[in-house]
């Protein structure tokens, strides 16, 4: 199978409607994609129309653009998160026992298909949107697009591979704790957060239902504006939905944490990519105390509003528990150990904690912060479910408490493959002027990397200085595992360099020191396997760290314990290991 183009949600609808192409060819296209797609990942589904289905919903379109109408959304296919209504489908949440077929499609749903949009079908999650993660169905695992060892982040982690995966244009998932912003970020997308009620939740099956928005994945920040544009208004059957007016934001001061509050949970790649993504900004950064704002995160889940969680599964719960899947009951089970009075007092501390967050508004406009702290294998994640979830929620759980409005934009490419993204953040009602930032600070993202058709490698950049550089005696041990040289560099200007005594055959020993020199270096790429076997033939007293290249980039490489210092020569000044060499 070759790889698939995204699709365009506004190249797709100006063609339809200007007659360039038609909703059916679109379709035909599409069914193509789901039928090659299925054979590498059919957990993205949990159901679809057929594709006669889709076809006549195509040629409906074709008819209306036919008659004149405008549709500003003409032929685009999109996927539905299987916790918001669809009309025809079943509504499942992710548990076959809670399913139940829906008498008419969610708001949003019924304002897009209205306006041209094509249903394709329900998506994948989290059971219930309880997890950023994405492994919590019993309809299988949704993986990261780019590389299916690691997860593909949730709780609407089908909604995000449809869209990455070039199956769909758009796809509505659900945000309570950072279930539109995670998936967004691991899979290379643009996720859009609505301030809470600026999107109708009629139709949505609750998780917290004071908290809960619908969101979109687009690949664009012109995609989700367009989106936007259709799916934003008031609803009156909607109790929580708000007439919230464009609130206007500068965007000259951006928050970012302090250094010492900044989680990155031992992931120092996560750490160059944020630090690289902010130097972009054409701003002034200002930190701020995230203190009040990780407070409210926690009451989120170590506190009483796990139990709006348990309300909303209160019958199944008591019911039927064994329906439910294992973690998520662990979790939502919580909820029945807190008491009105917890749920009064935090309701007054969140107050407090929102007054500080106002207070934060007026020294910047917008906040700009990791949209994950790290990301993890799919294996790790079904090992440690609970305390690796958490972690991901690092920057995404206060949100929704604090009413504020959020936008998720691709910001870097971990070594995995996997994406690294910033969000920015400002009050409600700045879901515009966000957009609008977002196309201003990170325009027309990069091409993610290639798809994980076959089942990418999992690899290991390795840089080395001396005896395994290329035409050196122990070259043969990289080219033996079918290493891939990546580039010629130098570390960071904080290293020396020294030639051990009576190595054989000669070898340096790289040894970290502030008042050091950039040191001369090869980076290669090593699947995992041949990284371990390779390791196990280091010899003492060299071993294996990680070594600061000259970008600020960190990759494993060669370092030496204090031994290797008795009788070396410091060669430092020679800038590297070919030049001792070419001294003799």
């Amino acid at each position: 199978m070759t790889a698939l183009d995204r699709l365009s949600v506004t190249a797709i609808a100006a063609d339809v409607q200007a007659g360039r192409r038609s909703a059916v060819a679109v379709i035909e296209d599409v069914v193509a994609r789901l039928d090659a797609y299925d054979a590498i990942q059919p957990a993205v589904w949990i159901s679809r129309f057929e594709p006669d289905a889709l076809r006549a919903a195509a040629a409906a379109v074709d008819a209306r653009v036919a008659a004149g109408e405008t549709l500003p959304l003409a032929g685009v296919p999109f996927a539905v998160k299987d916790n918001i209504d669809l009309a025809g489908l079943a509504t499942t949440a992710a548990c076959p026992a809670f399913a139940y077929q829906p008498e008419q499609s969610a708001t949003v749903v019924a304002k897009l298909v209205a306006a041209g949009a094509i249903p394709v079908g329900k998506a994948n999650l989290d059971q219930f949107a309880t997890g950023l993660n994405g492994t919590r169905s019993p309809y299988g695992i949704p993986r990261n697009a780019y590389n299916r060892a690691w997860v593909s982040g949730g709780s609407s982690s089908g909604s995000a591979v449809a869209v990455a995966a070039g199956l769909v244009a758009f796809a509505l998932g659900t945000d309570t704790a950072g279930s539109g912003r995670v998936p967004a970020a691991f899979n290379h997308l643009v996720g859009l957060k609505p301030s809470k009620g600026r999107w109708s939740s009629t139709g949505l099956v609750p998780a917290c239902r004071t908290l809960d928005c619908i969101t979109v994945f687009t690949s664009t920040t012109e995609d989700a504006a367009l989106v936007d544009t259709i799916a934003a208004g008031f609803d009156a059957t909607d109790s929580l939905s708000r007439a919230l007016p464009d609130v206007p934001r500068a965007r000259r001061r951006i928050g970012v944490p302090r250094a010492e509050q900044c989680r990155w949970f031992g992931d120092i790649e996560s750490e160059f990519l944020y630090r690289q993504a902010l130097a972009s900004l054409d701003a002034e950064l200002v930190e701020i105390d995230l203190a009040p704002l990780d407070e409210a995160a926690r009451l989120l889940y170590d506190g009483p509003w796990v139990a709006e969680r348990t309300a909303a599964l209160q019958t199944l719960l008591l019911d039927n528990p064994d329906a439910i899947h294992p973690v998520v009951r662990e979790i939502v089970e919580q909820g029945f150990g807190y008491s009105a009075i917890d749920a009064f007092n935090g309701a007054y501390r969140l107050a407090e904690l929102a007054c500080l967050a106002e207070a934060m508004w007026q020294q910047v406009d917008l906040l700009a912060l990791p949209t994950a702290p790290t990301s993890y294998r799919v294996a790790e994640m079904l090992a440690e479910p609970i305390r690796l979830n958490a972690s991901l929620g690092a920057y995404t759980n206060f949100v929704n408490l604090l009413d504020m409005a959020a936008i998720a934009v691709p910001a870097g490419t971990y070594a995995s493959g996997v994406g690294f993204g910033v969000t920015l953040m400002g009050p409600a009602g700045t879901d515009r002027a966000l957009l609008d930032a977002a196309n201003a600070f990170f325009p027309a993202p990069a091409s993610p990397p290639p798809l994980d058709l076959e089942g990418r490698m999992e690899t290991v950049k390795l840089a080395v200085v001396g005896a395994h550089l290329e035409g050196m005696p122990l070259h043969w041990q990289l080219t033996s595992r079918e290493a891939k040289f990546v580039e010629a560099t130098t570390t960071a200007p904080t290293y020396k360099l020294y030639a051990m005594a009576e190595s054989v055959p000669p070898k340096p020993a790289l040894v970290h020191s502030e008042d050091g020199a950039a040191i001369a270096l090869e980076v290669y790429e090593l699947d995992m396997a041949a990284f371990g076997s390779f390791v196990t033939e280091v010899p003492p007293p060299l071993a294996i760290g990680t070594v600061t290249l000259a970008d600020g980039s960190q990759v494993k490489g060669f370092v030496a314990e204090p031994r290797a210092m008795t009788g070396a020569e410091d060669i430092t000044a020679l800038g590297g290991w070919r030049a001792y060499i070419a001294r003799g």
